[in-house]
């Protein structure tokens, strides 16, 4: 058992170092492959579906919406127990800091890697732009929470661990870039790269962490 997990980790990091390689992403190859099917926490859909939707709410909030309006969607979907601490300290500001809106916007981003989860987003595709807002907010404002949870379609556990090795990889090439005051390559964009790997990382459990305290380590 431990032979075929190790293989399949190994499969999974080979296949992900030849998507960088045709991208023109230059990687290193001694980066470690992630953690294998039988290492990781699955997620259930419900679970996955509630964080989605508190990451849109928070960042809905980020953009500007009025305090009163983020109120009664809290209300209106049932969402007062689903947000992490530090979410819950940023709803129930009437008045947060500039820099606090600017980081749960970001939040879309990782909103957008649990939807793809969910089966609602097609693929993720290279971290080089924005995702679609308008369509990721639309998914929940079309649907009661029974209707979003009931529609969601889990992917299997595999497509998400391929993702999470590939998204790891791909930081690794963000950071050292900043790390060493270069241009980040390959028009990769800090920002959904990072948000991307910690929506990742939180859907296979990386090291037990709770959603505010993921590691995105490279």
């Amino acid at each position: 058992m431990e032979f075929r997990a190790k293989a399949a980790a190994l499969e999974r990091k080979a296949r992900s170092e030849a998507r960088l390689e045709a991208e023109g992403v230059q990687f290193i190859g001694h980066l470690p492959a992630i953690e294998d099917v039988q290492g990781v926490r699955r997620r259930s859909k419900e679970e996955i579906a509630w964080r989605a939707m508190a990451l849109l709410v928070v960042a809905v909030k980020g953009e500007g919406l009025e305090h009163s309006a983020v109120g009664e969607i809290v209300a209106e979907y049932g969402l007062e127990e689903h947000f992490t601490p530090k979410e819950a300290e940023f709803i129930q500001n009437p008045s947060p800091t500039d820099h606090d809106r600017i980081q749960f916007v970001w939040r879309y981003e990782a909103a957008w890697t649990l939807l793809w989860a969910l089966g609602y987003v097609e693929g993720l595709g290279k971290p080089n732009g924005i995702c679609d807002v308008p369509r990721a907010v639309r998914f929940m404002r079309d649907q009661t929470p029974e209707e979003y949870i009931g529609n969601a379609n889990l992917r299997p556990i595999e497509h998400i661990l391929d993702e999470a090795d590939l998204i790891y990889r791909y930081h690794w090439v963000v950071v050292d870039a900043r790390v060493n005051g270069k241009e980040t390559p390959a028009s990769l964009e800090p920002g959904v790269t990072m948000e991307r790997h910690h929506a990742l990382n939180w859907l296979i459990g990386y090291m037990e962490q709770a959603w505010d305290d993921i590691s995105t380590d490279t």
